[in-house]
């Protein structure tokens, strides 16, 4: 598209007459600052298209450590406690969100949170160096590289700051975004946006259920349900709500689609009113709402974490899995695996690997028949496999592989995933991110002749509130099922 194309312009965004200021109080009077004259989405610049990719942290996160590692230039007598510095403070910075993507860019607002994790990650150190050499002038000198690296971390996030406003003000970095909303904050919104490039966001549009009647309607580039196309359609990187005409489920069942949820996500409050301690759009707060799926580093982050648990887990259950190899060969003689059609990470099918508790008569009963809890074809070591869950560690290869993660929702087969895809609109959403070993609805009860819309919750629940600490929870519950034996 070249720079002068308008954005309505574009096949498949129906973008409706342009409102005029209307004659007569307008229906936000009495709110200052709230003008209702339309706001029409603009061209993007070519550099623009060049940078959607960018992030903050790409700038921010390499800058720190350069920051941090700088005493090294100067020796190499402290280089340990140097490098254990670099990475306590790089994690307690993206734990306190200091590598999360800010609208409101200033250096005087994240002052105070940077000093206070550059002093804590320097106390620890400072401890341990103090713990292992008694000499006082050695731990003296450690303090003062460490005073030299956090005043180098400051003036490289100054830096990197105001690098960011620049590139934003002449519109070389900026992502494109619709806010799904149509009343007055989102036309003060949209106003804001398009007024002060520095925020870094491009106004694309408005979607909502319908337009709104009255002289403050806005014009729309299309419905609510039609979110997940216009997103595809104008490469939608940011979502922003402000007050949308519709129930917050119907809104959620939205934003929980695969287009949609790939999209950062903001969000006015409703009380915007009172004090808020997120981000601010003009005087507008906002507030960055949880990702609703798992992708960028924190999909990386816990990728890694699969693949090294996974082979630790291998290693130290080779025995494990060994002696119940042995037990359903002498039980049910050879065919030691099963290996069944499940279906995981955005719908894609894949085979899940099993020691054998039973044989199926055929086929249709392996991919249809709900449970076999109480099936009298399950002799005592099937039972034991599956009680203790011993019968799933071959999945550590489906872990391996890419096909699961260790924490997940648990995978299904296609006959079911239809069918409670048909029955439960949210059931199909757990599927955003990879299955899993374990997963939270089963370690919290929910597994057997359970409600199925139950698990959907605690599944997309899992999905959108997703930590490593909480993949730790829920593996620390599973040992505590296993030793109770409190599998099906």
């Amino acid at each position: 598209m070249a720079d002068d194309d308008h954005e309505s312009s574009r096949p498949g965004v129906p973008l409706r007459p342009a409102v005029q200021p209307a004659a007569g109080p307008p229906a936000g009077a009495g709110r200052p600052g709230l003008d209702v004259t339309a706001v029409l989405p603009y061209a993007g610049s070519r550099a623009s298209r060049r940078t959607r990719g960018l992030r903050a942290w790409m700038m921010t996160a390499p800058v720190d450590v350069a920051a941090l590692l700088a005493p090294l230039l100067v020796t190499h007598q402290y280089w340990r406690g140097t490098l254990v510095m670099a990475g306590l403070t790089v994690a307690f910075f993206t734990a306190g969100g200091l590598y999360h993507a800010r609208r409101h860019v200033s250096i005087l607002d994240e002052l105070p949170s940077l000093c206070g994790r550059l002093l804590a990650s320097a106390a620890v150190v400072a401890m341990i160096a103090a713990l292992r050499h008694e000499s006082a002038e050695y731990v003296l000198g450690f303090t003062r590289l460490v005073g030299v690296a956090a005043g180098l971390v400051i003036v490289g996030r100054v830096v990197t700051r105001e690098a960011a406003t620049i590139a934003r003000k002449r519109r070389w970095v900026e992502h494109n975004a619709i806010i799904i909303g149509s009343g007055p904050t989102a036309v003060e919104l949209a106003r804001l946006l398009r007024r002060y490039p520095q925020y870094g966001l491009r106004f694309v549009g408005c979607v909502d259920t319908s337009s709104r009647p009255g002289p403050a309607a806005h014009p729309l580039i299309g419905r609510l349900d039609e979110l997940e196309q216009l997103v595809r359609i104008v490469e939608c990187d940011v979502l922003i709500i402000a007050d949308p005409d519709c129930p917050e489920p119907v809104l959620m069942e939205v934003l929980r689609r695969p287009a949609n949820a790939s999209c950062d996500l903001w969000a006015v409050p409703r009380l915007w009113g009172s004090r808020s301690h997120g981000d601010h759009i003009g005087a507008i707060p906002i507030v960055k709402v949880r990702d609703t799926t798992l992708s960028g580093p924190r999909w990386a982050l816990k990728r890694a974490s699969d693949v090294a648990f996974a082979l630790v887990a291998l290693l130290l259950l080779s025995p494990v899995l060994l002696l119940c190899a042995l037990a359903v060969l002498i039980d049910g003689g050879p065919g030691i695996f099963f290996r069944q059609e499940r279906i995981g990470r955005h719908g894609t099918p894949f085979h899940i690997i099993k020691f054998r508790s039973m044989r199926p008569v055929d086929e249709h009963e392996s991919q249809t028949n709900w449970s076999i809890a109480h099936d009298q074809r399950v002799g005592p070591i099937g039972r034991f496999l599956r009680r203790t869950s011993l019968d799933e560690l071959p999945q550590l290869w489906n872990i391996l592989r890419g096909d699961m993660s260790v924490v997940g929702p648990r995978p299904e087969r296609p006959y079911f995933v239809e069918k409670f895809s048909a029955e439960y609109p949210t059931y199909a959403m757990r599927h955003r991110v990879p299955v899993g070993l374990t997963g939270l609805a089963q370690v919290s009860g929910l597994r057997g002749d359970t409600p199925i819309s139950d698990r959907a919750r605690f599944d997309n629940y899992y999905i959108e509130n997703w930590s490593l600490w909480l993949d730790a929870k829920v593996l620390l519950r599973t040992v505590a099922e296993v030793f109770r034996a409190g599998g099906r």
